[in-house]
């Protein structure tokens, strides 16, 4: 598959459809990173007969890592698609005005302080650089095809 059809299959949906996939993937993976950090760190021994109080704060980290991650998700890639739609270029620049934009957002409200918004920002908008310089994929293409698309029938044996 050559960069052009990789191009072609992107452009099948929207920008709000794009946007949505970020928000809902950044939502699952901060839900599971909330988990993963409730697990380690910040929830207190779970005793026999209080269960609840341990359970209910994991589900509130959950939560917040979940929401913070889909807003990132959701900016990120709204933000991506618009200056994309802007600019009409499909380049680096795209990504990391979309990542300073949402870790600005998003870390900054969160610190409440402009030189944490600044930070977060910068620090986003590089990593988006560098990966998007990097050829924006962690997966090389080996021609292979995992999920081939068949319309002949199985016959039942």
């Amino acid at each position: 598959m050559d960069q052009m059809d990789l191009n072609l299959r992107e452009d099948e949906d929207s920008a709000v459809m794009k946007t949505i996939k970020g928000a809902t993937t950044g939502l699952a993976a901060g839900t599971i990173w909330g988990t993963i950090v409730a697990t380690w760190y910040d929830v207190p021994r779970v005793e026999r007969s209080v269960a609840l109080p341990g359970l209910i704060r994991t589900l509130k980290m959950c939560g917040s890592y979940g929401l913070t991650f889909a807003a990132v998700g959701g900016l990120y890639i709204g933000v991506e698609q618009l200056v994309q739609k802007q600019r009409m270029k499909r380049d680096f620049v795209n990504g990391a005005v979309g990542a300073f934009v949402a870790g600005a957002t998003v870390y900054g409200f969160k610190g409440r302080s402009i030189q944490t918004a600044i930070s977060a920002g910068s620090c986003l908008a590089f990593t988006s650089a560098v990966l998007d310089i990097g050829g924006r994929t962690t997966r090389v293409d080996n021609g292979k095809e995992y999920y081939p698309y068949t319309t002949e029938k199985r016959s039942a044996t």
